[in-house]
């Protein structure tokens, strides 16, 4: 039998999941081969509507080799095993004649822990929770959690905490779930042969495909310990977030609720000579955390150091008795030493690692209202890391509807630790970049409005022209406002400020769950909806519920930002442009995502307004537009108004 083509494995694809080819979608296939066959890299910009998942999938199932897949949601981890994947094994196994397999693998903590279900939280500060299994009726809402995870734990095949519909809460979750590090390991667990995480595990040996989040992706790349099985390919999709994502799993924590719970944990376990050293640093850092002032510490104060380092060594001593000393007294022994033992251990690496003064560690205090004080520490940039554990060993594509910031993939390539194809006397790996375009017709669906009258945005509450602007170009689109704000502060503000003035329904971030938000926001075409980060990434509302984006300001980071002022601090020192690298880069993904939350279809028309004068009068201003999708230009106020208008009177003729 003749070995089929790409063009028919994609066309078989396409037409299993009841829909054509796309523009684009040949083009991304067709390089995503190459890339796998020749062990390269390779950049694709693969805008909305794209079907870039196929784009992806076909030519790895093809290739016949492990491929993992790792993205940055649960809905499009959901897309791809429940949807994508099934109808696309089905089509290709004909032409393939091979029925490639596929699983979905997590973080341990992410799937019911037996042995915490059945044998109970051995933690001091959790005691009696598990009492209320017993209750034939328990009042409160975590007695009624845990009754629903026991009766659940009865049902589930997979154990997976997203199966659970509806879910329970975090503190819930917390009794029945550990973490890795609090795992006894299957051969020493009584319930090692039912584990939901092992046998998600087994499953992804056996897989040719395996998803994944780009969270699990960064611990099994850096933390040394294998979680993935051995892969050849990997493709990371939603991949404008993998470098925040591996700087989170990359950033550690010190708080003196922690540190307090890893003696109390621990307490038990060891003799009083090491459980009295560790009791005593732990009150020394709490004093020192007691005065702690939120900001970056370019040198570590001498208080804090003499602390820490008591901290690191009173738990590397309890490290030590942990390992050696038994307790009989204790019951289910091996699990309460399993979980002090994790808490320990994450204070020693913590205080061990800001000890010791890596220039390529950023530390800094940050304060919270509710949770008091905390010790951070994270990488100045996991560009190395990245080119040294993701990009070494395998053919890696990466793919997101905004990879081209400022019109090229320089600036995202630079943060992953690549250089451009062809780039000589460099010993970095290189990449190919891609743009395949989107089906949208951008010029003729949407309006990039700047309102390039008013004030610049300063650090002051309240906006008062912008605010005008804002009620003025609302009420000209008959609600169908998504309101994205640089603050909640802002988007509080405009709330309240907009319902008072307007006679249309403005939901706020907040106020209910993001997905009820989302849900009444499309319900309602005259429904506007405030909010704040998440809605820049989170919402795809097709139709005429949505359609003016607003922003309200250039959401660059915070000035006191630690981490992103150190970064750009870097930069400069060495010879670059800080700002342009590092804020003004940060400003342009997010401008990007949030400007492509208006065209989620061909047929949606609407506009974009950026009310931050900056974007059209500022040197920096083209590259943050150039970032956006190609919209039709104008700072003319009163066209954009004729506009919203126009769009609202056909969106109300046809019954919309």
């Amino acid at each position: 039998m003749t070995k089929p083509s790409l063009p028919e494995l994609l066309h078989a694809a396409v037409t299993a999941v009841g829909g054509t080819e796309r523009p684009g979608q040949a083009a991304m296939a067709a390089a995503v081969a190459e890339a796998v066959d020749d062990n390269s890299h390779l950049l694709v910009q693969a805008g909305t509507g794209t079907g870039k998942s196929l784009g992806y999938l076909v030519p790895a199932l093809a290739h016949g080799e492990r491929v993992v897949v790792a993205t940055a949601t649960l809905a499009l981890q959901r897309q791809l095993v429940e949807r994508d994947l099934p109808r696309t094994v089905d089509a290709l196994h004909p032409l393939l004649r091979r029925r490639p397999q596929f699983a979905m693998l997590k973080g341990r903590s992410n799937y019911l822990c037996l042995h915490r279900l059945h044998e109970g939280v051995p933690q001091d500060e959790e005691e009696g929770l598990f009492d209320q299994f017993e209750a034939a009726a328990p009042s409160s809402k975590l007695g009624q959690d845990l009754l629903r995870l026991r009766d659940w734990s009865d049902e589930t095949e997979s154990g997976d905490r997203d199966d659970l519909t509806p879910g329970v809460s975090d503190r819930a979750w917390a009794q029945v779930s550990v973490s890795s590090r609090e795992c006894l390991g299957a051969t020493k667990c009584a319930y090692g042969a039912e584990c939901f995480a092992e046998q998600a595990r087994e499953r992804a040996k056996l897989a040719d495909v395996v998803v994944t989040n780009h969270a699990l992706l960064a611990i099994d790349a850096i933390e040394g310990a294998p979680v993935l099985p051995q892969h050849e390919v990997l493709i990371v999709d939603e991949a404008h977030e993998l470098v925040s994502r591996v700087t989170g799993v990359a950033t550690g924590e010190l708080t003196p609720g922690q540190v307090n719970r890893a003696v109390r944990r621990a307490a038990k376990l060891v003799n009083e000579k090491a459980a009295d050293a560790l009791q005593t640093a732990s009150e020394g850092f709490e004093r020192v955390m007691e005065l702690a002032l939120p900001g970056r510490l370019e040198e570590i104060p001498e208080d804090l150091g003499y602390a820490l380092m008591s901290l690191r060594d009173a738990a590397r001593t309890v490290i030590t008795a942990l390992g050696t000393t038994r307790d009989k007294s204790v019951q289910d022994e091996d699990a309460v030493r399993k979980q002090a033992l994790a808490s320990v251990e994450t204070i020693h690496g913590v205080a061990e690692r800001i000890t010791q003064g890596s220039e390529y560690d950023v530390v800094w205090y940050e304060r919270h209202d509710r949770f008091g004080a905390s010790l951070r520490v994270a990488p100045l940039s996991v560009s190395g890391l990245l080119r040294e554990k993701l990009f070494a060993d395998r053919s890696v594509v990466l793919t997101s509807a905004t990879l081209k910031l400022g019109g090229d993939f320089n600036g995202v390539g630079a943060s992953l630790g690549l250089a451009p194809e062809g780039t000589e006397g460099d010993d970095l790996p290189q990449w190919k970049g891609l743009d395949v375009g989107s089906p949208f017709d951008y010029p003729k669906q949407g309006i990039l409005y700047v309102a390039r009258h008013l004030a610049t945005p300063g650090r002051e509450a309240s906006r008062t022209d912008m605010l005008d602007e804002l009620a003025e170009l609302v009420e000209a689109a008959g609600g169908r406002t998504l309101g994205l704000f640089s603050s909640m502060r802002a988007a509080q503000a405009a709330a309240e400020e907009l319902r008072g003035r307007l006679d249309k329904p403005i939901l706020l971030q907040g106020e209910e769950t993001l997905g009820e938000l989302i849900k009444n926001f499309a319900a309602d075409p005259e429904t506007c909806l405030f909010g704040t980060l998440s809605l820049w990434q989170g919402v795809d509302v097709p139709g005429s519920s949505c359609q003016l984006v607003v922003m309200d300001r250039i959401p660059f980071p915070r000035p006191d930002d630690p981490l992103m002022s150190a970064r750009q601090k870097a930069v400069d020192e060495a010879g670059g442009n800080g700002f342009m690298a590092v804020a003004a880069t940060h400003a342009a993904l997010l401008m990007a995502q949030g400007a492509g939350r208006l065209v989620r279809a061909t047929g949606d028309r609407g506009v974009v307004a950026a009310l931050d004068p900056r974007l059209a009068n500022a040197r920096y201003g083209s590259f943050l537009r150039a970032s956006l999708p190609d919209f039709w230009y104008t700072v003319d106020r009163n066209q954009v108004r004729r506009s919203l208008a126009a769009i609202d009177a056909a969106a109300k003729a046809d019954g919309r």
